[in-house]
């Protein structure tokens, strides 16, 4: 099946086709038709999945249709600046032939910009909730004109405590206007959310509840805790791997680590929460681009990132809240490519790596790390981690084998495309 056949026009499958899509995803081609009818839509589906395009695309053709009149007539909600910055360019790249203006507001960067953005008139804001409600109370942003609202990942918008500010925005918008709310998970909040405001809403679910996607091979290397950093900067060197995201808990281990692996000779830097906006997309540019072997990211910070052919992932701590982990392995194998998820385990994680893999319904298989592992015969679930003696033969930082290895540049053409999101526009969209 083609996009034209889905009934989407010639310029919106030409801006379709400059990213390379050649025929629609799954959740692309059952939610498209009923955005299209303008029903209601809860669609459930894993990240990489193609939902930005799934909403995207359809609420182009709706605006594209009608009257031109510089009011906003689509409001995206995200729960991160990431993911507000790379939706809006997704819109931005898919509408390049249409006469329809876009932008993207949140936090973390001046608010005159985006004021005087918006008072030139755009059709569609791609907003978080926080910085759209500072714009609503400076009454710089006016949304009595929406007609189509997008509710996008609520599943962790409820884990970051946003649905209070969601419910202040509903309360902005008119009235009649269509609804679509995409989420990888539907816990009980979420559904509450959605039957408070929506009509009798079309339901699209392309794969079982918190299913990792299957491309994704996953490895779990059982390790001691303080033999965590030093597995790593070894897999990473023995496999040549070349970019890899690397999930901890808190941004305050991020940098660590990060720091860390900049001491071993491995490009790395820290992303999360508490860095500059302007930091965050250096960092992700970099990485993107090849120039860092290693992004560190807190789970927040990590949300919403597009990284084409990522083929690494690494949980380098193991999340408290198992759905967690689909989301952090769902940045690799996306777009029909293969990847691979690494897990880190020591022995006080083991009960949360049962409680993952009773969520997703499969052992993950484990494979020995060598003189990195824990001793496991007199050591009981509970047990603490401790450290392991680090290989007699591990080189160090400025010689042996691996530095050579690491101090090789990577060529242009074998680095992955990269899409550095927008981060201001009021570009065409």
């Amino acid at each position: 099946m083609s996009f034209a056949a889905l009934g989407l026009p010639e310029p919106i499958t030409r801006g379709v086709r400059a990213v390379g899509y050649a025929s629609p995803t799954p959740i692309q081609r059952e939610a498209i038709p009923l955005v299209l009818s303008g029903r209601d839509l809860l669609g459930a589906a894993q990240t990489g999945t193609g939902k930005t395009a799934a909403f995207a695309l359809p609420l182009l053709q709706r605006l594209a249709q009608g009257p031109a009149s510089g009011r906003i007539k689509a409001l995206v909600v995200t729960p991160t600046r990431e993911l507000a910055a790379q939706v809006h360019e997704d819109i931005r790249i898919y509408g390049a032939h249409l006469a329809l203006r876009s932008c993207v507001i949140f936090g973390g960067v001046g608010m005159q910009p985006q004021v005087d953005t918006l008072r030139r008139g755009v059709d569609i804001v791609v907003a978080t909730p926080g910085r759209l409600l500072d714009h609503a109370r400076q009454k710089t942003v006016q949304l009595g004109a929406v007609e189509i609202l997008v509710l996008d990942e609520a599943d962790r918008m409820l884990d970051m405590g946003f649905i209070p500010d969601v419910r202040r925005i509903l309360a902005l918008l008119p009235a009649r206007r269509q609804n679509l709310l995409f989420s990888a998970t539907f816990p009980d909040e979420v559904r509450k959310l959605a039957a408070s405001f929506m009509r009798d809403p079309a339901t699209v679910e392309v794969a079982p509840r918190n299913t990792p996607a299957e491309l994704v091979a996953q490895v779990v290397h059982p390790v001691a805790k303080d033999g965590k950093r030093e597995l790593l900067a070894q897999l990473v060197r023995s496999g040549d791997w070349r970019q890899v995201l690397v999930f901890c808990r808190t941004k305050r281990g991020a940098n660590r680590l990060a720091q860390q692996l900049l001491r071993e000779r491995i490009e790395a830097d820290a992303i999360h929460g508490n860095k500059s906006q302007n930091a965050r997309t250096r960092a992700l540019r970099r990485f993107k681009d090849g120039e860092l072997r290693v992004l560190v990211a807190t789970d927040i910070a990590a949300r919403g990132l597009d990284i084409e052919e990522l083929p690494h992932v690494v949980n380098y701590e193991l999340p408290h809240v198992p759905e967690d982990y689909v989301h952090r392995i769902g940045r690799t194998g996306r777009a029909g490519m293969s990847g691979e998820a690494v897990s880190l385990v020591c022995a006080e994680e083991r009960p949360l790596l049962a409680a993952i893999e009773k969520l997703i319904g499969r052992r993950i298989e484990q494979r020995p790390s060598g003189g990195f592992a824990a001793p496991q015969a007199s050591r009981g679930p509970e047990a603490p981690c401790r450290p392991a003696p680090a290989p007699r033969h591990h080189p160090t930082p400025s010689h042996g084998p691996h530095h050579a290895q690491r101090a090789r540049p990577v060529a242009r053409s074998q680095r992955p495309a990269a899409r550095v999101p927008a981060l201001l526009g009021g570009r065409k969209a």
